[in-house]
């Protein structure tokens, strides 16, 4: 396995609240000429957390990425590492590694040369830089493809590969630009478990940044969703799925659906702008009965999308407004999800999963029959 940093006496550190974050980002803005790429970025990632950015293309999280790195200097703000400015530091005195989507591996050399580049250049004795590479291959479970060409292996190897080469020197913060984003919808899944092992065995930091919300959601120990060159909110995935902070975070980590203006005072009794995830709610008869303090609304089904394990329905509730719901199919069939259509239902779900969004803070549920 991978050596562990040495995190010797970080547990009293703790204890009396002096960790020093590993990386720490104040103030951060970044202009390309008139474009403003980051504006005023504040954040703290703590050591040996796996971080996520997260957000749409042109959101910002690869120039904050880049930053980090020493690829791009800032416009203003500063980069800490560990406790140390690094703003006007170059790449290659920081310590972090990048980790690209395509790689980046060198297609003449074997793995193993790359693999050891770094130590060659830092002039590693050769039999001490065999050894280093044959134990970082083995950590990756690439024992034995030392002498095979980047072109003899599988997107999955190639994005192993890359990991070694990143980890070989041992890197306080690693930096990894969407790693899974030219591998294939499976082959990405099983990269998303070996990716945290791998976190988990270095005991580093990871910042990895993704426009892909269910990754960061299930790779993250916290995540920063990034939003127009600001970051909308910081959270645990639990917070930030069930907690948006934004009608933004609320619209792209999971689907939601929005209630507000007259939709909002039917369905909850007041005005304002609310959300509930499709999963929530329940469909069932016009006619059932309903628990005193849920909400609930009479609509239409117009569509059904059957997704295998999941039906999606799209309920009509107004001449403009329709609102989603995934069911899980754990008994019914394709048939049975299309015989709904043009059906009318009502939709029902419990007041305290409806959530109130303000415009900077995590939106709260309502109690019931408040």
């Amino acid at each position: 396995m991978l050596a562990r940093q040495d995190l010797a006496g970080r547990g009293e550190r703790e204890a009396i609240g002096i960790m020093t974050p590993a990386v720490s980002l104040t103030g951060l803005t970044k202009r390309f000429g008139d474009q403003v790429a980051i504006s005023g970025i504040s954040l703290d990632i703590a050591d040996g957390e796996f971080f996520s950015l997260l957000g749409p293309s042109g959101s910002g999280k690869t120039t904050t990425l880049r930053l980090i790195a020493g690829f791009e200097r800032p416009t203003s703000g500063s980069v800490r590492l560990h406790g140390r400015d690094v703003t006007k530091v170059p790449p290659f005195e920081r310590d972090v590694n990048t980790v690209f989507q395509d790689y980046a591996l060198f297609p003449h050399m074997t793995v193993g040369d790359n693999v050891g580049y770094s130590l060659r250049v830092r002039r590693v004795p050769r039999r001490q830089r065999a050894a280093r590479v044959a134990e970082t291959l083995e950590s990756m479970r690439l024992g034995g493809f030392e002498s095979r060409k980047p072109s003899e292996l599988s997107g999955g190897q190639r994005q192993r590969v890359a990991l070694a080469r990143a980890l070989i020197n041992r890197p306080r913060v690693l930096l990894l630009d969407e790693p899974l984003g030219a591998l294939d919808t499976k082959l990405r899944e099983e990269m998303q478990g070996e990716l945290k092992d791998v976190q988990r065995g270095a005991g580093i930091t990871f910042i990895f940044v993704t426009h892909d919300q269910h990754e960061a959601l299930a790779l993250s120990d916290r995540i920063a969703v990034f939003g127009a060159g600001r970051i909308e909110q910081v959270g645990t995935p639990s917070e930030i799925y069930e907690r948006p902070a934004t009608p933004f975070v609320a619209g792209f980590v999971g689907a939601s659906n929005l209630i507000e203006a007259d939709l909002a005072a039917r369905i909850i009794g007041e005005r304002g702008r609310f959300m509930i995830r499709p999963e929530k709610i329940r469909i069932v008869g016009v006619a059932d009965p309903v628990a005193n303090g849920d909400c609930t609304i009479v609509g239409t089904v117009r569509d059904i999308v059957y997704l295998g394990a999941q039906t999606v329905y799209v309920v009509s509730v107004s001449p403009d407004r329709t609102l989603s719901v995934v069911t899980q199919n754990v008994n019914a069939t394709a048939i049975d999800a299309q015989a709904q259509k043009d059906r009318e239902v009502r939709l029902v779900w419990q007041r305290d999963q409806t959530m109130a969004l303000g415009s900077g803070s995590p939106g709260t549920s309502l109690e019931a029959g408040a």
